[in-house]
């Protein structure tokens, strides 16, 4: 939504509605943005950077829940709106977060936000997974949480991912077998063209592209209809089908 609404015009206003994200972007930070044009929107996994007209970078990182709203000018603000950029031509799109842990910080031209991120799913292979995989020997689920294997892939998405792949959570990472490794590439794609086709980042277009298997606790899997299942890892929920994600 950033790049459709975003690029190409200028912002007039920037305005924090949350001491946290009013010590992530401070006001001598807004002077430095108000208006700059947007020339593009850049994303890198779950961060996006609106790259303005003198090279400055306005990155933004969702973290768990964070997502944009639209309104007009004249609107009422969404619910949680944490941090609103507003355009001289009255559009207001809006950083909502319930839980405030979102960010966005200004970088100035020619210090561009340093990422430590892994590969993109678009660009992944089955050898450059392996070779990340390699030395991890924890539950493949909570490896493919850190960005820096593979950049983008949240709670939702792993999950969707290994089930996809037919591979159980709890499967030591760098014991996955050649085929598995292909089948969790073609999960993981498929995984994020799924979500890509809702609306929004989350929940939105569920009753039209409902989830596999993820927040599906006690409901029959898509696949072979047993029980879906849901476990703790790493203080996460992990959603699986204890039928066809088996440990082997």
């Amino acid at each position: 939504m950033a790049r459709r609404i975003l690029v190409g015009r200028v912002l007039a206003a920037v305005s924090t509605h949350h001491a946290s994200q009013r010590r992530s972007l401070p006001p001598r930070a807004v002077q430095r943005i108000v208006s700059r044009r947007v020339v593009r929107v850049e994303r890198h996994a779950k961060h996006q950077h609106i790259v303005l007209d003198d090279g400055g970078i306005v990155a933004v990182h969702f973290r768990m829940n964070g997502d944009w709203s639209l309104a007009n000018a004249g609107d009422p603000l969404p619910a949680y709106a944490r941090i609103v950029f507003a355009t001289t031509d009255g559009l207001r799109l809006c950083l909502v977060d319930s839980r405030a842990l979102c960010t966005a910080t200004y970088h100035a031209p020619g210090a561009p936000p340093m990422l430590a991120l892994g590969p993109e799913p678009d660009a992944l292979t089955p050898g450059l997974l392996q070779d990340a995989l390699a030395r991890r020997t924890g539950p493949i689920k909570t490896v493919l949480l850190d960005q820096r294997v593979v950049a983008g892939l949240g709670n939702i998405y792993v999950a969707e991912a290994l089930w996809r792949a037919r591979i159980h959570p709890a499967h030591r990472a760098c014991a996955l077998s050649e085929r598995q490794l292909q089948a969790l590439v073609r999960g993981i794609t498929a995984a994020i063209a799924d979500g890509f086709a809702r609306q929004g980042r989350y929940r939105a277009g569920l009753r039209d592209r409902p989830f596999k298997v993820y927040d599906r606790e006690g409901q029959p899997c898509q696949r072979c209809r047993a029980s879906v299942a849901r476990m703790t890892q790493a203080g996460r929920s992990t959603y699986w089908c204890p039928g066809c994600q088996g440990r082997r």
